[in-house]
């Protein structure tokens, strides 16, 4: 049974709740690609606090008034969507993807990575499709990324707010 959760906007004391759940779910999800990455764990709280936090807007989900997933979004492109795994397939990412459709009702697109199939398959159950495949060689890798688009009316999230 899907658990009852709120969306807001992200504040200044989510940092370390949301930077560690952001680090949780990647090596969750890809512990190889994780691993092989090779980022501490202080260089990624540098990158969210220098590029994800100045770039996007984000917003956070809440579950007992305790942080559980996040997305950063700038205009159409949605930069991060995680969930830490303990709350995975409870219709958090769902009700995210459908505040990105929200923002922006014409388009929405984001990257993910080619290996990373159970997040492209959560991107395609969701109306995006795979448009293009580029080399991420820059990643220590020999890894694709996905641009992922959709063109689609969102059904409106404002219902998904408070409580």
């Amino acid at each position: 049974m899907p658990v009852k959760f709120s969306i807001r906007e992200y504040r200044g004391e989510d940092f370390d709740v949301v930077t560690i759940l952001w680090r949780i779910s990647r090596e969750k999800s890809l512990p190889d690609f994780q691993n092989e990455k090779g980022h501490f764990f202080y260089e990624d709280r540098n990158y969210f606090q220098n590029h994800v936090l100045k770039e996007n807007r984000i917003w956070v989900v809440d579950v007992d008034k305790h942080p559980v997933a996040f997305m950063a979004m700038n205009n159409d492109f949605v930069d991060q969507l995680y969930i830490n795994p303990d709350y995975w397939r409870q219709g958090i990412g769902n009700a995210l993807l459908e505040l990105a459709k929200e923002q922006s009702p014409e388009h929405v697109w984001l990257y993910t990575l080619q290996v990373n199939v159970n997040a492209r398959a959560f991107y395609e159950k969701n109306g995006f499709v795979a448009e293009k495949f580029e080399s991420a060689l820059h990643l220590k890798a020999n890894l694709i990324l996905n641009i992922i688009g959709v063109k689609c009316k969102p059904k409106y999230a404002s219902h998904l707010f408070g409580n």
